[in-house]
């Protein structure tokens, strides 16, 4: 697994799960709570600090600029924000943009900016648009320091992107225990090319939105029984933090118990020993028990579909996404949309049954493609809740 016993992520206060004073609009951020955990954070000695032009309605970058900037001095902090790939349409679009950004947050520079969720749809557009070399501009302007993207794609695409631009300081991956081997996400994969290319990396989702934070009955038992007082984020954390390679650990905090609890385990950081690490095993293994779709991604059925679906991939998001239910935030619907950017989505299937004809588990495909489309092809509002959960 690559760990690594002499240094170990930072903790990075992520800006996507801010407290709210109604958990049924992300919009509502409660600036007084957010006041208190950007205090706490910086008192404990953590210093960076992550958002994006989309999160919370279009109101972090702004929420961190009246918690943060304006209420500490500049040389405190490190701040990173993202460009929404989706709203550059020309080249002027992301000059636009970043300024857009430095007003909402205040700053005359960001420590880090990233191209925001690459998948294949989005480095199409990023390469259409010259956004890599628009980033070495700015860098060269010394309106940030240093430039990367945030990845939600295959290890092959991610691959073919740092071959042809070795000249990034970074890549933002999905990393937790549960993703590690994950067809769909590919966590492992996806860490392990940012390796071979050298690339530092930073984590995202280390609790894959509460999901670890918050795990079904069975599985905390078997956490509980190794170690009574550790709680199953703090297991979560140290794993993407352990990791070779891994600089930062962002996860999104909304209580100041949360950020006491995140910046105790990095301050007196002990990595997984083989004997938890075999216990994360056993908790994968509960909560694919629990799978709403019983795939093992043999890739039969994708070897045959008419459609080019990606029949075991959209299976593994979907389990994830009923998983995440609980904590009102699911991430799968953006990997959904960038598999989706070139294979066929699960609405496309024609119901011709050379699928169910192949598949060792004798699942009906069909049908359980109906319930992916349900849940990926509508729009989704996938920002709701989320107060109190870490990712």
């Amino acid at each position: 697994m690559g760990r690594r016993e002499d240094t170990f992520g930072r903790l990075g206060f992520g800006g996507l799960r801010l407290p709210l004073t109604d958990a049924g609009n992300q919009q509502s951020i409660d600036a007084d709570a957010l006041n208190a955990l950007v205090d706490l954070f910086l008192a404990r000695g953590f210093t960076h600090f992550d958002t994006a032009y989309t999160y919370h309605g279009y109101r972090s970058e702004k929420a961190i600029r009246e918690a943060l900037v304006r209420r500490h001095r500049r040389e405190e902090f490190s701040l990173a924000t993202k460009l929404a790939m989706h709203h550059v349409k020309c080249p002027e679009d992301q000059v636009r943009l970043f300024a857009e950004q430095l007003e909402n947050c205040g700053v005359s520079y960001f420590d880090y900016y990233f191209l925001h969720n690459i998948g294949a749809p989005a480095y199409h557009t990023a390469c259409a648009m010259d956004s890599f070399e628009f980033g070495q501009r700015l860098k060269r302007e010394g309106k940030i320091k240093k430039f990367g993207i945030s990845f939600h794609d295959t290890p092959e695409l991610l691959d073919e992107i740092l071959t042809n631009h070795p000249e990034l300081d970074v890549v933002l991956l999905q990393i937790n225990y549960l993703d590690w081997e994950s067809p769909g996400i590919q966590s492992r994969r996806c860490y392990e090319v940012a390796r071979k290319h050298g690339m530092p990396v930073f984590v995202m989702e280390p609790c894959k939105g509460g999901v670890l934070a918050n795990l079904p009955k069975r599985a905390e038992r078997l956490l509980r029984a190794f170690a009574p007082d550790a709680s199953p984020a703090s297991w979560a954390i140290r794993f993407a933090a352990g990791l070779a390679g891994v600089s930062m650990v962002l996860s999104g905090m909304s209580t100041q118990e949360q950020v006491r609890e995140n910046t105790s385990v990095l301050t007196e950081f002990v990595p997984l020993s083989d004997a938890e690490l075999w216990i994360l095993d056993e908790v994968v293994s509960v909560l694919h028990e629990e799978r709403e779709i019983p795939c093992t991604a043999c890739r039969y059925c994708e070897e045959v579909c008419p459609n080019r679906i990606a029949i075991p991939d959209y299976f593994g998001l979907y389990n994830s996404a009923k998983r995440d239910a609980v904590c009102g935030f699911s991430s799968q619907f953006v990997y959904y949309l960038n598999i989706a950017g070139t294979r066929g989505r699960a609405k496309e299937c024609v119901c011709c049954g050379a699928c169910e004809a192949v598949c060792p588990q004798h699942l009906h495909i069909s049908r359980y493609l109906k319930e992916v489309s349900a849940e990926f092809d509508v729009p989704p509002a996938f920002f709701r809740g989320g107060g109190g959960k870490q990712v």
